[in-house]
């Protein structure tokens, strides 16, 4: 008899995590590693929301449980948010705050997703989305959309994949891990597919506000009004406030699926950190002025990693819109022999160059098909320039 349980042995491990932590552990061991693995912004938490946490921890009250479904006043701040950032009018009781993001994806495909559904799933993905799928014993039908159509599916691909066994579809603009962006149009005409074919739709905007060159990202619910009786909004502070460690996420849905995910939630881990909470109201109640920062300094590291990895031989690299990664096709640089070693996958090549020069970078196998690496570029210009450069002079010798 297994010591483990078949439903947990089966989920695989992070692999921008387990990147991100190779590479800490080579860093602490003194080595001069660079990491472009985790998707987390390198800036701190603006003072005034450490500042509101703060003062939380002297109120008695945030030292108690509190409501599953979050504070009441975080509660109407993410109404009041929705409202002001996507135009989409909600009212409390279709949210819960969940313990970061992950938890909100999880508990979203739990709350809806029965053993033998399918849920279509854009490639490449998000590694925790999969993940999720088979815990609440849903199958992802994957449908992959290379860089010649900008790493974006169209209604035609999601058609040719709908089966009866269809129960919802995965969307994500802007894009983890590619940092593509469906254009209104091209969103709206998906919204309004799946609420032809009666699809569910969850929809992880976590990213909203991490936009370049204009582009922009409606929410579905807004595009299509329809779609709000079968739409999940996924959402959270962590990388609009550079606030990953806190774990503020939540869920935005139907009145009678947030009331399901709520006793989920009040079984699996009850209310959110008080103090977190407390800090996540600051966030959304204050201006955007520090997250405007931070995207133009992304926006200025965007154009730099993606001019150096176009000069890497072998690399070919889109120029995202959104969030803050990039995903080039490194196909050109499999089969060749590198310091007496032959990569012909991007698993392969991302051991060499972690091994060789000491930049980590996550494969393409984490989030679909190989023959592609995703960097972080949620880091400083000067690691940018110098571990780009370390693999540019590794591929050409």
């Amino acid at each position: 008899m297994s010591r483990i349980s078949a439903r947990i042995a089966a989920i695989a491990e992070s692999a921008t995590l387990a990147v991100d932590a190779k590479a800490k552990a080579l860093k602490a061991a003194g080595r001069p590693v660079i990491g472009f693995g985790a998707g987390e912004p390198d800036f701190p938490t603006p003072d005034y929301i450490v500042e509101a946490a703060a003062a939380a921890t002297k109120i008695l009250a945030n030292h108690r449980y509190t409501p599953t479904p979050g504070l009441p006043e975080l509660r109407e701040a993410i109404v009041a948010k929705t409202k002001r950032d996507s135009g989409y009018e909600i009212t409390a009781d279709q949210v819960l705050v969940t313990n970061g993001g992950k938890q909100a994806v999880y508990q979203a495909f739990a709350s809806i997703i029965d053993p033998g559904d399918e849920v279509l799933l854009p490639s490449p993905f998000w590694t925790t989305y999969p993940e999720a799928i088979k815990l609440a014993g849903g199958k992802s039908v994957e449908i992959f959309a290379d860089e010649s159509q900008n790493y974006l599916v169209t209604v035609e691909q999601l058609e040719a994949a709908r089966t009866p066994k269809t129960k919802a579809l995965l969307f994500c603009s802007p894009s983890n891990p590619t940092g593509s962006v469906y254009s209104p149009e091209q969103a709206k005409a998906i919204g309004e597919w799946a609420l032809k074919n009666n699809i569910w739709v969850i929809s992880d905007e976590i990213y909203e506000h991490l936009l370049y060159d204009g582009a922009t990202a409606p929410s579905l619910p807004v595009l299509v009004p329809g779609l709000a009786d079968i739409c999940i909004i996924l959402n959270g502070v962590a990388k609009t406030y550079a606030m990953t460690g806190w774990r503020v996420g939540w869920m935005v849905g139907p009145k009678d699926v947030i009331k399901a995910a709520t006793n989920l939630q009040s079984h699996l881990t009850s209310n959110v950190s008080n103090v977190s909470q407390r800090a996540a109201i600051a966030a959304l109640t204050g201006n955007l002025d520090a997250v405007h920062t931070m995207g133009e300094a992304f926006n200025r590291r965007r154009s730099l990693i993606v001019g150096l990895l176009n000069e890497v031989p072998g690399f070919t690299c889109p120029t995202p819109q959104g969030a803050f990664y990039v995903y080039p096709s490194v196909k050109g640089a499999l089969g060749k022999t590198i310091r007496g070693k032959v990569a012909n996958t991007s698993a392969e090549l991302a051991t060499i160059i972690l091994d060789e020069v000491e930049v980590a970078a996550v494969p393409g196998e984490a989030f679909g098909p190989s023959g592609y690496l995703r960097f972080s570029y949620a880091t400083s210009d000067e690691d940018i320039v110098e571990g780009i450069g370390r693999i540019k002079k590794l591929l050409s010798e």
